[in-house]
């Protein structure tokens, strides 16, 4: 396989992650892949998710099946360090599956600029509408431009409404 520097590397890892998690762990949802550089290293960090929540066996299994089909097909062309993880109980929206599914809970935007003197709003997820970010406000709905948003994220009240069972798991 021809190896790939830089943005185009998280690509091609995506290609090869998705059917390592489809055909070896059906109830584990891919939730997001990125390949940073941070100080000296590069990081390969995979996020998966489940129904009832991740746990770190299920990390450490999807690590040690990924890690074998990526050492195998050898896409990357520099070291790095493989991260398994949770996109965590705050995890950041960014694909329209995300706004789609978490469609009425509480998300907390922030803006590159301020907005009405603010930079932080937060509310109930309305949705993407007309390529934007809708939520409700204290009973007004506002719209920002995707390009206007930094980062648009649950909120941790959600663990507190989702009433999860399972210790153990996040």
């Amino acid at each position: 396989m021809k190896r790939l520097p830089g943005n185009n590397t998280a690509y091609e890892a995506e290609k090869i992650v998705r059917p390592v998690l489809g055909q070896n762990f059906p109830d584990i949802e891919f939730f997001d892949l990125e390949f940073v550089k941070e100080g000296p290293n590069w990081y390969l960090r995979i996020y998966i998710d489940r129904e009832n929540g991740v746990t770190i066996d299920d990390c450490e299994a999807v690590s040690r099946a990924v890690e074998k089909v990526l050492d195998e097909k050898d896409p990357i062309e520099h070291a790095y360090i493989l991260e398994v993880s949770s996109p965590g109980i705050d995890r950041p929206l960014k694909k329209d599956r995300d706004f789609a599914k978490y469609r009425g809970r509480e998300v907390e935007i922030r803006l590159y600029r301020p907005e009405d003197g603010a930079k932080t709003f937060r509310g109930k997820l309305v949705g993407l509408v007309d390529g934007g970010i809708a939520i409700e406000c204290g009973g007004v709905e506002k719209r920002f431009g995707k390009e206007d948003v930094a980062v648009c994220r649950l909120t941790f009240e959600n663990i507190q409404n989702k009433n999860i069972q399972n210790k153990g798991r996040f």
